[in-house]
């Protein structure tokens, strides 16, 4: 059985320029994440490939999954554990061919219709939002809220991971909302602390859970 983590943490160095994409993979593992997602919109193939290298090899130390956002093809070179794709992206039924049946795919969705995509494409998982309103994505769409969230996860069967604004106060909410883990990117990333920012999400995730 594919390992799907509950704490998804997007690293990033657009919206913060502190910390390196491994250093965040390495605080964040050290706080309790369970998945590492490699966000980068910006700069070379060459120099996210090797970026990838080095988180993967973070990533395998602790048995933690790494997944590269949107790039099959750096995931495939870097050997990471899978790749998340939009629904503008490459194609999830291509991308499972080029990767095999091992690997992880996450899909994206903001809507009920989106999911429904994501699972008849075969999907893993889904990365749904933005739940709440996030500067995180400047094209997120509107926020589904708790309700939308709720929808998706009575009507798709696949673990829904929450994104867009999530933050130690609505986990609980969101949980809730039926959500089998939460995805962070600023909440983390642009703290002070990543490491206790991580560690926080976490035990509020694990609140939630008993």
């Amino acid at each position: 059985m594919k390992k799907i983590g509950r704490l998804h943490l997007l690293t990033d160095s657009v919206l913060q320029s502190r910390f390196s994409h491994e250093e965040l993979a390495r605080l964040g593992i050290a706080g309790g994440a369970d998945t590492l997602q490699l966000r980068e919109k910006s700069g070379s193939t060459r120099r996210m490939i090797e970026v990838a290298k080095h988180m993967v090899a973070v990533c395998r130390q602790a048995d933690v999954p790494l997944i590269v956002n949107d790039r099959i093809d750096v995931a495939l070179a870097a050997d990471a554990d899978g790749v998340h794709l939009g629904q503008s992206d490459f194609p999830i039924p291509l991308a499972r061919e080029l990767l095999g049946k091992d690997k992880l795919i996450g899909g994206s969705a903001a809507t009920l219709e989106e999911a429904r995509i994501c699972l008849a494409e075969g999907a893993d998982y889904i990365g749904f939002g933005p739940v709440y309103v996030t500067g995180s994505k400047a094209d997120a769409g509107p926020v589904s809220g708790p309700e939308g969230l709720k929808r998706v996860v009575e009507t798709i069967p696949l673990p829904i991971i929450a994104i867009g604004g999530i933050t130690v106060e609505n986990v609980p909410e969101v949980m809730r909302a039926g959500a089998y883990g939460i995805a962070a990117i600023s909440a983390v990333c642009c703290q002070i602390d990543p490491e206790g920012a991580t560690n926080a999400l976490r035990e509020a995730l694990e609140r939630s859970m008993r």
